[in-house]
């Protein structure tokens, strides 16, 4: 008995002494990472479409005067008229935006040289309007009042709208993706495992936008009558599966 435990002290011993002097013993591990890579990738689309339900207004007024004062003062009364109605028509202060305001000096050159005749002001408003409906009486109070700038009309969904449009039209572009892998994976013999990424492309909103109109100066005694059509939200999904 004593000679094998005069062994094991021995050993133990040697392997003290040895780490001491020497350092620790290498261990070598291996280690082995595998990664499937077998992806199978489809992209559907869907679409979302409703009638806008918010119009977009650009409103201005060009004053001319002989004076810049003049011209200010003739541009403001027009302008603070146009806000004071639309405010009446139910638009709140925060969906009335300046956007514009300019002074320019204005010339004469019918006699052969450049004479100074006067200044412009130009006063340009972004107007959201809600509901649409109000967005002919808009642009009735302000050729009423003297605005001689109407353009850049667009027909837009308010935020909540075009999130809804966005989900349903994600749905759809989902089911469509679903459809075209196992419709294409079938007919190539290609097993598919679990979807394993998925992709969006963003939401691309249409609309309708007019071009610029200048009214030269004159009111319209017509009545407006604009027609908002329909918006689309299309949405694009790209799922990669595994592959057996």
């Amino acid at each position: 008995m004593k000679t094998p435990i005069a062994t094991v002290a021995f050993l133990f011993l040697a392997f003290f002494l040895y780490t001491k002097l020497i350092g620790p013993i290498p261990f070598s591990v291996n280690s082995m990472q595998t990664t499937k890579t077998n992806l199978f990738s489809a992209t559907g689309t869907g679409k979302a479409t409703a009638v806008p339900n918010t119009a977009m207004l650009s409103l201005g007024v060009i004053k001319t005067a002989a004076t810049v004062v003049d011209a200010q003062n003739q541009a403001n009364t027009v302008t603070n008229t146009l806000v004071s109605d639309l405010k009446n028509l139910g638009v709140e202060e925060k969906d009335i935006q300046t956007t514009n305001y300019s002074v320019s000096p204005e010339y004469d050159f019918s006699q052969g040289r450049q004479a100074a005749k006067g200044y412009s002001v130009t006063q340009t408003l972004e107007v959201k309007v809600k509901p649409i409906e109000k967005a002919n009486s808009a642009i009735g109070a302000a050729t009423k009042n003297g605005a001689n700038m109407v353009g850049s009309i667009a027909f837009v969904l308010d935020d909540q709208t075009k999130k809804d449009l966005e989900k349903k039209a994600r749905v759809d572009a989902v089911k469509d993706a679903k459809e075209k892998a196992q419709s294409l994976a079938s007919a190539a013999g290609i097993k598919l495992g679990r979807i394993v990424d998925v992709q969006e492309s963003g939401s691309i909103p249409e609309f309708y936008r007019p071009q610029t109109m200048a009214l030269g100066g004159e009111k319209m005694d017509a009545p407006t009558n604009l027609s908002p059509g329909e918006n689309t939200v299309s949405v694009t999904i790209t799922l990669s599966y595994e592959t057996y």
